[in-house]
């Protein structure tokens, strides 16, 4: 088996991969290491997020840069100001044993001031959020004329977050790059274009196939009517009592309420959306990352770059629109050869969905049961035995009270004492699913007025359009202009990710979307379509006015 020995890297790096524990090369780094030790090559790595990606940029980074030269070579480009910082910390235990090579970290939301003085003391690797780094080049605080080295991590995410043009400025200001190394988890055509456009023959290193799902990672999908989706999730979380992971929402306004629910029911969760201050959201992730939030809802804009490794769960609360997202949602467990879980909360009309997702990630995905209230009950209560088991009693003057508590319990049995320390921990949960109901959506049956039934409820058969609206029903559409398009860097999901933050509606009262280069049309329930154009017109979007109105009145 090959070592990072064996792939030429500086005997110092393979002295700190050694310090920390890392032996043989994953398969991205094996794959591109190689590659990128001559610093000529362009290269396009494709692999899922936790397989060890930035090990594969920043060893053979740190083996080229020349600590002699104080100024910076190396440029790595990444979505959020989190993996700014885990980029950093990381190349900081690479180059543990390099005396006198100096990273620098450049992100919004703190001081800039203190990054550039950073930068001139003299950092050979700037790593950094686009706007921040925009923000430096114009206020000519920051060279990168010479700049040999230009890594974008991450690189579906920032093109997914609308950072196409960012990206692009950037490269045109580094003119006198060797190469160029773009890491991506997906290949969508965006990618495609900014490779073609802007680097030369690149290496294609791929892990996996593209699209496809961590095969550490458990799919499960529960089935269950859409009123019922937020007990849905209560259940879910309290039949995996050890449970830390990440809920994701399509909207902030869901994010918001749902983390507030289960606030007030006593589960440890906080959310995390676009409407936090970056000081709120470091304060989120901080307790998120020490363990003191069991829970982290969060929608998929302000999830971008989260990099916490041991999450169990995945919980899509909602199936996102787009399959790439999915891939993204579910590459947050299951990292670094850890196992992991993914769960879906769907209605019966989007089982096709499902297949659809499957098909494309080449997963299997598992229909599982929705618990009862029993199996709930019976989960904690063997969870709790466990931890009563292997509770360590060694520190501590125990021995002290023994006397004590055999004088107290005297008249007591064991089995009463068991009885009673069940009782205070579960009558909460005896109590709440004593009389819990079934959530599952069970095979379809009819009443004797012909009407089907799903799950606890009558459909009354009337029938829908394509895109699943009643005809004779409340399908009122109102249809808007806005002039926003594709060439403002939105996709399909992306952009009704954007109008569902912008107008904090749901999902449910919109109808088809059209988007064009520079416009797009959206259908909206008549009765909502003031709310949405009042939300969105006037506002602006990357310095542009937005300008919403009925189409039919144009």
């Amino acid at each position: 088996m090959i070592t990072f020995e064996g792939l030429g890297l500086d005997a110092r790096l393979v002295q700190a991969t050694d310090a920390l524990g890392f032996q043989n090369p994953t398969p991205i780094q094996e794959k591109a290491i190689p590659v990128l030790l001559s610093g000529t090559k362009d290269l396009v790595g494709l692999a899922q997020t936790g397989t060890g990606k930035t090990a594969a940029f920043g060893l053979p980074l740190l083996h080229l840069i020349d600590a002699q030269k104080k100024h910076p070579q190396a440029l790595v480009v990444c979505p959020t100001r989190e993996l700014c910082l885990q980029i950093v910390k990381e190349l900081e235990l690479f180059k543990k044993f390099m005396a006198g090579v100096h990273v620098a970290a450049v992100y919004g939301g703190t001081s800039i001031g203190q990054q550039i003085r950073d930068l001139k003391r003299g950092a050979h690797i700037v790593v950094a959020t686009p706007g921040r780094l925009i923000d430096l080049i114009e206020r000519k605080a920051v060279n990168l004329e010479e700049i040999q080295y230009v890594i974008l991590d991450e690189a579906d995410e920032m093109l997914n977050m609308g950072f196409q043009d960012d990206i692009e400025f950037i490269l045109k200001n580094t003119p006198n790059r060797e190469s160029t190394w773009l890491f991506s988890a997906t290949m969508p055509p965006e990618i495609r274009r900014v490779s073609k456009k802007y680097m030369n023959n690149p290496v294609e290193v791929q892990v996996g196939k593209v699209n496809t799902a961590n095969v550490n990672i458990d799919h499960q999908y529960f089935v269950t009517n859409a009123q019922h989706r937020y007990e849905t999730l209560k259940r879910l979380i309290d039949f995996n009592p050890g449970i830390y992971g990440i809920i994701f929402t399509r909207t902030k306004a869901d994010a918001q309420e749902i983390a507030e629910r289960l606030t007030r029911e006593g589960y440890d969760i906080d959310a995390l959306h676009g409407d936090l201050t970056q000081q709120q959201r470091d304060k989120v992730m901080g307790q998120f990352r020490d363990k003191s939030l069991q829970l982290l809802i969060a929608t998929d804009v302000a999830a971008r770059g989260i990099d916490v490794k041991e999450i169990s769960h995945v919980i899509n609360y909602e199936l996102p629109d787009d399959i790439e997202v999915y891939t993204h949602r579910s590459g947050r467990t299951g990292r670094a050869g850890h196992t992991g879980v993914c769960i879906s909360i769907v209605h019966s009309r989007e089982v096709g969905k499902i297949r659809q997702i499957e098909r494309i990630v080449q997963a299997q995905f598992h229909k599982m049961e929705i618990p009862t209230g029993k199996d709930v009950c019976r989960k904690q209560f063997f969870y709790f035995m466990d931890k009563l088991l292997q509770t360590d009693i060694s520190h501590g003057d125990y021995e002290t009270y023994v006397p004590m508590l055999e004088e107290k319990f005297a008249d007591v049995s064991k089995e009463d004492v068991l009885k009673r320390v069940a009782a205070m921990e579960f009558d909460r949960f005896l109590k709440y699913y004593e009389n819990a109901e079934d959530l599952n959506v069970r095979a379809r049956e009819r009443d004797f007025g012909g009407r089907e039934r799903i799950g606890d409820r009558f459909d009354s058969g009337r029938k829908r359009d394509t895109r699943g609206r009643e005809f004779g029903g409340n399908g009122d559409y109102a249809r808007l202009f806005v002039n926003l398009g594709t060439k403002d860097g939105f996709y399909k999901a992306s952009f009704l990710q954007f109008i569902l933050d912008m107008s904090d509606l749901k999902k449910q009262v919109l109808g088809r979307i059209d988007m064009k280069e520079m416009n797009s049309w959206v259908e909206v329930e008549k009765s909502f379509s003031e709310k949405m154009i009042r939300a969105i017109d006037g506002k602006t979007y990357r310095g542009r006015r937005i300008r919403m109105n009925d189409a039919n009145s144009r």
